[in-house]
């Protein structure tokens, strides 16, 4: 496969490009800058694994699938201009990747309905725009019930918000309001919203304090977290508050280290320590290609490697690029990848959700909570 190539609005690349039958563009947008570059590395690496395993299958639809990087850490309307130029030139034929959802937002009017775009991240639920597909978990299926779990087996009531300010962490917050009412009468005593990149957790940590919280849902991207969780555990509220995270993967928390992440639980689709022939699999050929000290192949990364599979998918079962047909055929269509067999449907991947207590530097699955028909 020949190399990646990358786009910037800075180092203009869309001349390079030119028409070719033989061959599917596909723009992988995911962060190369900000809180969230930490699993960079690992969302790129899972992508390519991905389409150069597709192109010794013979492709999609007999194309060789190379993949154009963008950058997804940039700002969501620099991000956006700069797909929609490379889609608008023909440059690009598709668009998949993990980023964030003001980066989706901004993204999915400009080229969705110009060219499939399957996103790989997690989200707040409720994206209906016509030639998006989605991969990843959403509060209904991720969230709820790992509250309803920690309120059995824990005794967890009453949690407090920590999220940054945009429109995930605000939206899960508002649906993470209701679950914990459900939850045998549990409830949100506070919440508090930061800009991304944020350093200084102190403000945050004293209300946390002042509260009679038990538990705190983390709602931070990449390097955020892993501030929070240093800054947490120093504090001693490790000792008496769990932690909650849907968006924590292995990177994330070895940046953090052990003495950080005492009493913190995830909850997430894919974790690298599950024991199955698919993920194992997946394992063995990512270390065969990158090396054992390649970045770690957690749920962030993994979805990458996932929306290069369903993308592929989409189209071959199709059988063209039209996103109208792409869409009329969705709900029939299938891959299978390092989390087994996955269908869509309403342009959602169903899927198996676990939730995982951090144990050193890796997670310890310690329940399924959810599969692909309902809760189980």
């Amino acid at each position: 496969m020949h190399r990646p190539l990358r786009s910037s609005l800075h180092t203009p690349a869309v001349p390079q490009w030119s028409a070719d039958v033989a061959v599917l563009n596909v723009a992988l947008v995911y962060p190369m800058q900000g809180p969230a570059g930490i699993f960079g590395p690992a969302c790129v690496s899972c992508a390519r694994l991905a389409a150069e395993e597709l192109n010794k299958a013979g492709g999609v639809l007999g194309r060789e699938l190379r993949l154009l990087e963008v950058d997804g850490g940039a700002a969501p309307r620099q991000v956006a201009l700069e797909v929609e130029a490379l889609v608008a030139t023909g440059a690009v034929q598709g668009v998949t990747g993990w980023h964030i959802s003001s980066v989706r937002q901004a993204l999915a009017p400009r080229v969705a309905h110009r060219v499939p775009y399957v996103y790989t991240a997690l989200y707040e639920g409720g994206e209906r725009t016509e030639g998006v597909f989605m991969t990843s978990e959403t509060p209904a299926w991720q969230l709820l019930p790992a509250m309803r779990l920690l309120a059995g087996a824990r005794g967890v009531r009453r949690w407090y918000v920590v999220g940054n300010d945009y429109v995930w962490p605000r939206r899960t917050a508002r649906a993470a309001r209701g679950y914990a009412r459900a939850c045998r009468g549990g409830r949100v005593c506070g919440e508090s919203y930061l800009p991304l990149d944020t350093e200084d957790f102190r403000t945050v940590l004293q209300r946390i304090e002042r509260t009679d919280a038990d538990a705190v849902l983390m709602l931070l991207v990449g390097s955020d977290a892993v501030r929070f969780n240093r800054a947490f555990a120093a504090s001693g509220l490790d000792r008496r508050c769990l932690r909650l995270s849907t968006l924590m993967d292995e990177n994330m928390l070895m940046a953090s280290g052990p003495e950080s992440t005492g009493n913190l639980f995830s909850t997430a689709g894919f974790f690298a320590s599950l024991a199955n022939q698919d993920t194992m699999d997946f394992h063995g050929r990512y270390a065969g290609r990158f090396g054992i000290e390649a970045p770690a192949p957690g749920s962030l990364g993994e979805s990458c490697y996932e929306g290069v599979l369903l993308l592929a998918a989409l189209v071959e079962r199709a059988r063209t690029l039209d996103v109208s047909a792409i869409g009329a055929t969705a709900d029939s269509v299938s891959y299978e990848g390092p989390r087994g067999l996955l269908r869509l449907r309403d342009r959602h991947v169903r899927q198996r959700i676990y939730l995982a207590q951090a144990d050193g530097l890796d997670f310890n699955v310690l329940a399924q909570l959810s599969g692909p028909h309902g809760l189980l």
